[in-house]
C-alpha cells in the first residue's frame, strides 16, 4: 500500500492514559503505538487532571497539551493544530468537543475510540441491582448471563445513555470497537452501518520467555481497578459467596486483591484469617500475575473485552470467570480455564485448577494459543491504521453515505454547542 503524507493527529481523552491501572488505558497506548508506528505526529489533550499513574507520553515523542472545557481557547489550540485526524476517546468527549472540531477543522476524519459499549454496560448494571433486589439466591446469576442480542437492545434502546453514545458514534467518520458482540449488537439490532465500525480488539506482543512454571507458583488472585464499577462488584461477589467456597475445599488457600485506587470500604474487607487480602495497587501486574497459579475474574456485569484476562494469557496463569468476562474474547478457540454460571461452579473450577497440573498446563497452553491468533499487535495495529488512511482517502463519500450523521450535527448536536457557550459566557461573567 502506498502511504500518504505524514499524518497529524490530535487525540482528546477522556483522561490521561494510565496503563497500569485499567485496560481502557492499556488499549490507549497501544493505538498511539500503532500511531507512532506507522510515522505519525501525535497530540495528545485531555481535560481531566493528572491521575497518579499516568503515562509520560512525552518519552515517547507525543506532545501532551492540556484542554479545558466549555472554554473557546480550545478554537485557537486546535486551528493552529490542524489535525488530519481527531480522535475522541470515549463518547462524551465527541459530545463536548464534536462540534468545535467541526467547525474548525472541517475536513478533520473523526474517530470515536469507544473501549466498550457504556450503555450496554450500565444495562447490565441495572439488571444485576434488579436481580439481586428480587431473588433471596445470591450464588446463582445463570440467568443473567449471555441474553439474546434482542435482549440486549431492550435493555438499553430506551435509556438516555445509549441515545447519547450512539448518537455520538454516528456522528463520526469511524468508530473502534474493542467488542466484535458489541458490532453484532450495533448492527443488527440498532441498524447502525457496518461501514461506520472497525474491530479493534486488546493488542499484545507475544511472549518469549517461558511463563513461571506451576511449582513456582501459589495462591489464586483477582485484579481491576476499583473505580471500574464491574470490579467491586467482583470483588464483592467473590468475599461473599465464592471464596468462602474455595476456603472450604482449601483451608490454607490465599486471594490476593490487587486494584488502583483502592477505596477503604475495599481495605475493609481485609481478613488475613480468612485468606482474604487486599493488596493496593500492583506496580508491576504481570509480575503479580505470573506469581499467581489462578486468575478468577468473577464478572456479573460488564462490556468491551477484559485486560486481565488478556494479561493473565500473557503470563501463562489460566483463569476463571463468567459468560461476561469471556464474552467476545475467544472465538472457537478453546478457553484458557473456565466460564462458569454460579459461585459454587466458579470455586469448584477455581480449585480444580489450583490442585490439577495437567489441567492447568492445558489451560495456559490454550491461554498462547488464544493471544497467537486473535490479539496481535503485529497485526491489528497497521490494519487499524491503514483503516484510517481508507477513510482519509474516501472521506467525502463516507459522510455522503452517513446521512444520519449528518443530521444529527446539523440539529440534535446544536444543543451542545449553545450549552457551553452560555457557560462559558457565564464563567466569564462570574
Amino acid at each position: 500500500m502506498t502511504h500518504p503524507r505524514a499524518t497529524n493527529v490530535l487525540v482528546i481523552g477522556y483522561v490521561w492514559p494510565e496503563p497500569r491501572s485499567s485496560a481502557a488505558g492499556g488499549h490507549m497506548m497501544q493505538i498511539l503505538e500503532s500511531f507512532l508506528a506507522r510515522g505519525w505526529t501525535v497530540t495528545f489533550s485531555s481535560p481531566a487532571r493528572s491521575g497518579e499513574h499516568r503515562a509520560d507520553l512525552g518519552t515517547l515523542g507525543i506532545r501532551e497539551v492540556p484542554i479545558e472545557l466549555n472554554n473557546s481557547s480550545f478554537d485557537a489550540f486546535i486551528s493552529e493544530l490542524a489535525p488530519d485526524v481527531v480522535l475522541f476517546d470515549r463518547f462524551m468527549m465527541e459530545e463536548q468537543f464534536g462540534w468545535r472540531v467541526e467547525k474548525h477543522c472541517p475536513d478533520a476524519l473523526r474517530v470515536l475510540e469507544t473501549s466498550d459499549l457504556q450503555s450496554l454496560r450500565d444495562a447490565r448494571h441495572q439488571r444485576l441491582k434488579q436481580r439481586l433486589k428480587d431473588s433471596d439466591d445470591a450464588n446463582d446469576f445463570s440467568g443473567l448471563f449471555a441474553p439474546a442480542l434482542r435482549e440486549e437492545f431492550e435493555f438499553m434502546a430506551d435509556t438516555d445513555l445509549a441515545q447519547r453514545e450512539i448518537a455520538a458514534m454516528y456522528r463520526c467518520d469511524l468508530n473502534l470497537m474493542i467488542s466484535e458482540v458489541e458490532i453484532e449488537l450495533l448492527v443488527e439490532q440498532f441498524k447502525m452501518p457496518r461501514g461506520l465500525l472497525h474491530g479493534c480488539p486488546l493488542m499484545v506482543d507475544l511472549p518469549t520467555a517461558p511463563p513461571v512454571p506451576f511449582e513456582d507458583r501459589a495462591h489464586f488472585l483477582h485484579i481491576g481497578n476499583f473505580r471500574h464499577a464491574p470490579n467491586w462488584d467482583a470483588v464483592l461477589w467473590l468475599k461473599t459467596a465464592i471464596w468462602p467456597l474455595i476456603r472450604e475445599r482449601l483451608p490454607g488457600a490465599q486471594l490476593h486483591i490487587y486494584g488502583a485506587y483502592t477505596p477503604p470500604k475495599a481495605t475493609a474487607l481485609h481478613n488475613a484469617a480468612q485468606g482474604f487480602h487486599v493488596m493496593n495497587w500492583a506496580e508491576d501486574a504481570l509480575q503479580v500475575m505470573s506469581a499467581a497459579r489462578v486468575c478468577m475474574a468473577p464478572l456479573r456485569f460488564g462490556a468491551g473485552v477484559k485486560g486481565k484476562i488478556v494479561d493473565a494469557m500473557l503470563c501463562g496463569t489460566p483463569n476463571v470467570t463468567t459468560p461476561i468476562g469471556a464474552e467476545a474474547m475467544h472465538g472457537d478457540e478453546p478457553w484458557p480455564g473456565a466460564i462458569t454460571r454460579t459461585a459454587r461452579e466458579f470455586a469448584e473450577h477455581a480449585v480444580l485448577l489450583h490442585q490439577d497440573k495437567p489441567r492447568w498446563l492445558q489451560a495456559q497452553a490454550d491461554g498462547l494459543q488464544l493471544l497467537a491468533k486473535r490479539y496481535q499487535q503485529a497485526i491489528h495495529g497497521p490494519a487499524l491504521v491503514e483503516r484510517i488512511e481508507h477513510c482519509l482517502e474516501h472521506l467525502p463519500a463516507i459522510r455522503r453515505d452517513n446521512f444520519t450523521g449528518s443530521m444529527l450535527r446539523h440539529h440534535q448536536h446544536k444543543s451542545t454547542q449553545y450549552m457551553a457557550q452560555w457557560i462559558e459566557a457565564k464563567n466569564r461573567v462570574v
